[in-house]
C-alpha cells in the first residue's frame, strides 16, 4: 500500500513519536534523563539516561520490556487527556536530584529503577496515579482511587504491606492529590502533591467536588453503556473547594491545614518545595490578583511574599514563582509592555523580550522568550549573578532543561526536517522522529500595520496559476501557529500541495507579542481575532498574486474550530466555506478558569459572553459549514456543537456534521486522525468547486 501524509502523521502522532522529551538534569550536571520511543512509529515510550560526558545514551526502562499488558486507571487517562498525552508506556517519570533513581507507571504498575545499572523493580500493583520520590529515593507518594498513599520505594516490600494510606476521606467527592480540572487543563498545575526536601512531610491538596456541576459524557455507539459522569465547572458556576494540608510522616498525625484567604483568593495555581521553603501561589476567582504565599511547615501558616495585580488578568509562567535556596523570589510581571522576569522586585530581562517559561535551578534562571524583532522565534537565555546570558540564536523556536550548570535545549528551525535536542556546549540526543512526506515551505511576512505573524504556503509544484485560498489558524490565547518550525507547517503543506494558498496567521490574542497584543482580546473573544485574520485576507493579493481570494475557505480545531465558524458566520462575504473542529460555540459551557479570565463574571458581563456567542448567528449563515467533534471530549464538550447545530437548523440554515464515537478532544486515533484530513479536504473542494489535483 503507498504511504500518505494523512496516514504518516496519524501513525507518528504528528511526528512526535522517536523525539527526545521530557527532560530532566541532575543536580551536579552529568547525567540528562529522558523519553523515547524507538522510532518515529513507535507508540512505546521508555526511559533513558544519556551521559553528559561522553555522549553514550542507554536505555534504563524498556517499556517494552517491562510491560506486563495492564491497563490505567481512569484517573491516569483523565490526567493524560489534560497533559495532552497519547503515548504508551513510560509517559512520565519522578528522579531524584542526582537522577540515580527513577519512578513511573507502566500499565498501572508502580516501578523503581536504578539508573546506573539499569535495574527496574516492580513496587507494588496499582492502579495509581502521578508517583513521585522523596528526595532520597525511598519512598514514592502517589494517589491511588481517592486517598494519597506511600510506597516503600527500595523494593524490599511485600505487596500491600508495602503501601501506606496517608489522607483519605469517605466522601466520593473528595480527592487527596489530585489537580482539580481547571488547574491542569488551564493553570498548568498537573500535580497535587509536594515533597518536603528532607522527606518528612509532604504537602498535599484535598480537592472537594461536590459543589461542582456534573457533566455526561456518553459513548452513543454503545447504548447499554452508561455514561461517566465528570465534574466541569462551566464559567460563572461553583469551582472545586481546594485546600492544601500538611502530612506528617512520623507520628500519625492528621493533615494540617495551611490557612489563607480562600473566599477572597480560591485558585490554587502553583505549589513548589525547594531548600527555600514552600511557596504557594493564590489567585482571586478573576484573576486579577496574585499573591505569593511562604508557608511555615511548623505552624501551618502564611506571610505574603508578594502580590501581583492586573487590571485585566494576571498570566500564569510555568516556571514562577520559584524561591531559591537564598531566598530570592523569581516571579514573571508585566514591565514595560512586556512580561519580565523579575528577581526580588526587580526586572532582569529587558521590554525587548516576552518572557514565555522560567526554569530556575540553584539561584540560575534559564528563560525562553520571544524577542520584539521577531516574533516567529523563542530563544533561550541565562540568568546568573546578575547577567543575563543569551544561549540560542538566530530563525528557531527553543525550550530548555536545566540542572547542575548543564543546559539541554530544543530547537527548530525551517531549514531542519526535525527538531535539534543538544547538551548546550555539549552532545546531541538523537531525534529518532520521521521526516514528513511533504516539504513545508512557508514564506514568512509581517502583515498589516499590526505586523501580524503570518505564514503563507504554495503547492510544491505550482504552475502560476490562481489557487484558492485555506486559512489554517488556531488564532487565540496560548498558542502560535506561525513559528520557526518545519513540522509545525507539515499539514498546512499538505493542504497547499492539494491546490491551495494556505495562510497561517497569529493575531491578536496570541503569545509572544507584549501584553497590548495578549490583553486586545479582554471582554471580546471574537472582534479582535476576526479583524485580523481579516486584515490579513485584505493583504493576500499583495504578498501573494496566485491567491484566489473569490475562493476562501478556513479551517481549524478547538479555538481554531470556533475562528472558521465565527469567520463564515460574520464574514461570508470573505470566507466561503468553514471547517469547525471541537469548537466552543457558547462560552457559558466552557470552563470558569479559562473564560471567565477573557470575558468575566457571566452574571456580570453578560454581553460579552453574548457577542462571543456563535449560537445567536446561526441564522446568518449562507456559506457550506462542517462542524466535526468528539463525542468523548470532556475538555470542549460536544454540546457546544450539538447547540450550533440545532440552531442552525432551527434557522433552516444547512450545514454537515460529523461526530466521532469514542473520540476525545485530542483525536488521538489513528484511524480518525487519518481519515479526517481526508474528509476535510474532500468538504472544501466540494464547497469550493476544486477539483482533484
Amino acid at each position: 500500500m503507498t504511504d500518505t501524509f494523512p496516514r504518516q502523521h496519524a501513525r507518528t502522532q504528528r511526528f512526535s513519536l522517536g523525539e527526545p522529551r521530557t527532560i530532566a538534569v541532575s543536580s551536579d550536571g552529568s547525567t540528562v534523563l529522558f523519553l523515547r520511543s524507538a522510532g518515529g512509529e513507535d507508540p512505546v515510550t521508555s526511559l533513558w539516561r544519556l551521559d553528559v560526558a561522553t555522549g553514550a545514551e542507554t536505555c534504563v526502562a524498556d517499556a517494552t520490556a517491562l510491560s506486563t499488558g495492564g491497563g490505567d486507571s481512569s484517573a491516569e487517562r483523565a490526567r493524560r487527556e489534560r497533559a495532552r498525552e497519547a503515548a504508551r508506556g513510560i509517559v512520565g517519570y519522578s528522579c531524584t536530584a542526582d537522577a540515580s533513581v527513577a519512578a513511573f507507571l507502566l500499565a498501572g504498575t508502580l516501578y523503581r529503577c536504578d539508573v546506573r545499572s539499569a535495574t527496574c523493580t516492580p513496587l507494588a500493583d496499582g492502579p495509581f496515579v502521578d508517583p513521585q520520590l522523596s528526595h532520597d529515593g525511598r519512598m514514592v507518594a502517589a494517589v491511588r482511587g481517592r486517598a494519597l498513599v506511600l510506597v516503600d520505594g527500595t523494593g524490599t516490600g511485600d505487596g500491600a504491606d508495602c503501601v501506606t494510606v496517608l489522607a483519605d476521606d469517605p466522601s466520593p467527592d473528595v480527592t487527596w492529590g489530585l489537580a482539580e480540572f481547571v488547574a491542569a487543563e488551564e493553570m498548568g498545575r498537573h500535580r497535587g502533591f509536594w515533597w518536603s526536601p528532607d522527606g518528612t512531610t509532604i504537602a498535599a491538596c484535598r480537592v472537594d467536588e461536590s459543589g461542582v456541576a456534573r457533566a455526561w459524557v456518553a459513548d452513543l455507539a454503545s447504548p447499554t453503556t452508561a455514561p461517566s459522569v465528570h465534574r466541569y465547572p462551566f464559567a460563572g458556576t461553583a469551582n472545586a473547594e481546594v485546600e492544601l494540608h500538611l502530612i506528617d510522616l512520623a507520628g500519625g498525625s492528621a493533615p494540617r491545614r495551611i490557612d489563607w484567604d480562600r473566599s477572597a483568593l480560591p485558585y490554587l495555581a502553583r505549589a513548589s518545595w525547594g531548600r527555600g521553603g514552600l511557596v504557594a501561589t493564590v489567585q482571586s476567582r478573576d484573576q486579577r490578583r496574585t499573591v505569593v504565599l511562604r508557608v511555615d511547615p511548623e505552624r501551618a501558616t502564611t506571610s505574603v511574599l508578594a502580590t501581583i495585580d492586573d487590571p485585566h488578568w494576571v498570566e500564569l509562567v510555568p516556571g514562577v514563582p520559584a524561591l531559591d535556596r537564598d531566598g530570592r523570589l523569581f516571579t514573571c510581571e508585566e514591565r514595560g509592555g512586556a512580561r519580565a522576569l523579575v528577581v526580588d522586585g526587580t526586572a532582569v530581562t529587558p521590554p525587548s523580550l516576552h518572557v514565555r517559561n522560567v526554569t530556575v535551578v540553584d539561584g540560575v534562571a534559564v528563560v525562553v522568550a520571544t524577542p520584539d524583532d521577531d516574533p516567529f522565534a523563542t530563544h533561550a537565555w541565562r540568568w546568573r549573578e546578575g547577567r543575563l546570558e543569551q544561549l540560542t540564536s538566530g530563525a528557531c523556536t527553543t525550550s530548555a532543561s536545566t540542572g547542575g550548570g548543564t543546559v539541554v535545549v530544543r530547537t527548530t528551525s525551517l531549514g531542519a526536517a526535525k527538531a535539534d535536542v543538544r547538551v548546550a556546549g555539549g552532545p546531541v540526543l538523537a531525534n529518532l522522529a520521521a521526516e514528513p512526506l511533504v516539504d513545508p515551505r512557508p514564506v514568512l511576512h509581517r502583515t498589516g500595520p499590526r505586523g501580524i505573524a503570518t505564514a503563507i504556503l504554495l503547492p510544491s509544484h505550482h504552475d502560476g496559476g490562481p489557487l484558492p485560498v485555506l486559512f489554517d489558524p488556531y488564532g487565540g490565547p496560548h498558542a502560535q501557529r506561525a513559528v520557526h518550525s518545519r513540522t509545525a507547517f507539515a499539514t498546512s503543506q499538505w493542504f497547499a500541495d492539494q491546490g491551495f494558498v494556505v495562510v497561517v496567521a497569529d493575531g491578536r490574542g496570541t503569545p509572544g507579542r507584549g501584553t497590548e497584543w495578549e490583553r486586545a482580546v479582554a471582554g471580546d473573544l471574537a472582534g479582535p481575532v476576526l479583524e485580523d485574520q481579516l486584515a490579513v485576507l485584505d493583504e493576500l493579493p499583495r504578498l501573494c498574486p496566485f491567491a484566489d481570494t473569490s475562493r476562501t475557505a478556513i479551517r481549524g480545531w478547538s479555538f481554531g474550530g470556533y475562528l472558521a465558524a465565527l469567520a463564515v458566520l460574520r464574514a461570508p462575504d470573505r470566507f466561503h466555506a468553514a471547517v469547525a473542529g471541537a469548537p466552543v460555540t457558547d462560552w457559558s459551557l466552557y470552563d470558569t478558569h479559562y473564560t471567565e479570565r477573557y470575558l468575566g463574571d457571566p452574571a456580570a458581563s453578560p454581553s460579552a459572553y453574548r457577542s462571543s456567542s456563535l449560537l445567536d448567528d446561526a441564522a446568518s449563515l449562507r456559506r457550506p459549514l462542517l462542524l466535526i467533534h468528539g463525542l468523548a471530549d470532556d475538555n470542549v464538550l460536544v454540546a457546544h456543537t450539538v447547540r450550533l447545530s440545532s440552531a442552525l437548523l432551527a434557522a433552516g440554515a444547512p450545514h454537515e456534521t460529523l461526530l466521532l464515537s469514542g473520540v476525545t478532544h485530542m483525536t488521538p486515533q489513528e484511524v480518525v486522525a487519518e481519515n479526517l484530513l481526508v474528509h476535510q479536504l474532500a468538504f472544501l473542494r466540494r464547497s469550493l468547486g476544486v477539483s482533484e489535483r
